[in-house]
């Protein structure tokens, strides 16, 4: 085994994990208006297959909760990585609806668990000083996603049929889940803590106010989002007319504002405090939303605030993955972790779900119902800023002895 890599290796790895699991999970969507005519699948259900991913990750993440923290870090993230790159293979074989949801239930089985323990990698690692910088480039993997991998995969698709970006991704995970094995030393320090305490279970986080809080944040975070997010691609294409062969640029342009702002978005939140960088970001949310799809829209400002939509979201996402991670004690990490992302996971999939409902494919593949889909949206970003500030006043409060 060689040597203790360096904290930056080491947030390298986990960032680049993240950036499999990110663009497994976010290609999904853009390819929707692709797989949905290859399939007979109405566009209106999009929403349906990326909810399925996050309701597997939200059942995957309560039960990991209960045992997570049992295990090696970087043996249960290699068993996760696994998993997740079957899944994602799983669904270049789809025959229809049905077996896509089924692949994607398979894949965020995995996805969640990974998720929750590359967060509780650098929580364990990354001293709380610098914590903000690296949970700020770790997040960076969501830019990398949008520059490098959703632009390729879609042209993948273009050129070679739907399935082949589901094929590449399980790959790529493969060959950067054996680097991190390879390279990450034994993370299991957090074992040698739980040694000196009994085993709480679950039940002390779920009677601790600031858990419940930092849950709920997660939750009202992914919901806002997820309940627009599936929709951007086939609205673009169909309702304003954009072309399929130039879709990956817009991602592009998004994911190049994003990449930078996480990373300034980190350092911010070391500087001020997570919290008033995720209200910046919630209001900026709520501006580039009501904008571009809460009225009759018109195509010049969907496509010329979509950047700005990645960077609000950038700002918000980094802010309140820094302040959540300050929550749990560290013998306590991956638990928590598992639990809120299982929150928010089930939050987006509620999300993604009920744009779902709100939502009709018209005869021409127009989606109609998009300004109450931003209306919810807007109201659950609205409530951001006060969460982030109650979380922060409960990680900063002292802590009884």
């Amino acid at each position: 085994m060689p040597s203790r890599p360096s904290e930056r290796t080491i947030v390298f790895l986990v960032g680049a994990i993240q950036f499999v699991n990110i663009l497994d999970f976010m290609m999904v969507m853009p390819l929707g208006p692709d797989f949905a005519k290859g399939l007979g699948i109405a566009t209106s259900q999009i929403g349906t297959i990326g909810g399925s991913y996050t309701a597997a990750a939200a059942v995957s993440g309560i039960a990991g909760s209960f045992f997570l923290d049992r295990f090696d870090r970087r043996i249960a993230l290699a068993v996760a990585m696994l998993g997740l790159c079957i899944g994602t293979a799983l669904g270049a074989f789809a025959t229809g609806l049905g077996t896509l949801i089924a692949a994607r239930v398979v894949a965020g089985m995995f996805g969640g668990p990974a998720t929750s323990l590359s967060f509780s990698v650098i929580a364990d690692v990354i001293p709380v000083e610098r914590r903000g910088k690296a949970m700020g480039a770790v997040m960076g993997a969501f830019a990398a996603a949008s520059v490098l991998g959703l632009p390729l995969g879609l042209e993948l698709a273009r050129q070679g049929g739907w399935r082949l970006p589901f094929l590449a991704v399980a790959c790529l995970g493969l060959c950067i889940a054996a680097a991190a094995v390879w390279t990450l030393p034994p993370l299991n320090l957090h074992i040698e803590a739980r040694k000196t305490l009994p085993d709480p279970g679950l039940a002390p986080l779920l009677r601790n106010p600031l858990v419940l809080l930092s849950c709920l944040t997660a939750a009202v975070v992914m919901a806002g989002s997820f309940i627009v997010i599936p929709n951007i691609s086939t609205f673009v294409q169909h309702n304003l007319g954009f072309p399929r062969k130039n879709l990956g640029f817009l991602y592009l342009f998004g994911g190049i504002v994003s990449f930078f702002v996480t990373r300034l978005g980190g350092r911010l939140c070391d500087r001020f405090g997570p919290a008033r960088v995720g209200t910046v970001g919630a209001v900026l949310l709520i501006a580039v939303v009501y904008t571009a799809f809460g009225s009759e829209p018109v195509p010049l400002p969907v496509l010329a605030l979509f950047p700005f939509f990645f960077l609000a979201m950038g700002l918000r996402n980094v802010a309140y993955q820094t302040l959540t991670s300050m929550v749990p004690q560290p013998q306590e990490r991956a638990r928590f972790m598992s639990l809120q992302s299982a929150v928010a996971h089930m939050a987006s999939a509620a999300g993604a779900f009920t744009s779902s409902q709100l939502l009709v494919e018209l005869p021409d593949l127009r989606l109609e119902g998009m300004p109450k889909v931003a209306a919810v949206s807007m109201t659950l970003t609205a409530l951001v800023p006060l969460l982030l500030h109650r979380v922060q006043a409960g990680v900063r409060a002292p802590k009884p002895q």
